[in-house]
């Protein structure tokens, strides 16, 4: 399954996680492989989340990368 697919399939759950704003689809800084980002406002250490709301290291096989963002503004 591709970035893409996993990105749709799981967008919804992702969405309802604490602190996310967004989910995308970005490129590996290393290795230039596609990536599942999540957006969050800010990043949380993991033991500090409930385990419900930590975002899997891995979906459907594509990794997934957290990018803090901050609080999000109407442009």
């Amino acid at each position: 399954m591709d970035a893409s697919q996993a990105r749709h399939l799981h967008e919804d759950r992702l969405m309802k996680l604490a602190n996310v704003t967004g989910v995308g689809i970005g490129k590996d800084d290393l290795t230039g492989a596609d990536v599942i980002v999540v957006f969050v406002t800010r990043k949380v250490p993991r033991d500090r989340l409930r385990d419900e709301d930590v975002v899997p290291e891995v979906l459907e096989g594509v990794p997934v990368r957290v990018l803090a963002i901050g609080e999000p503004a109407a442009q």
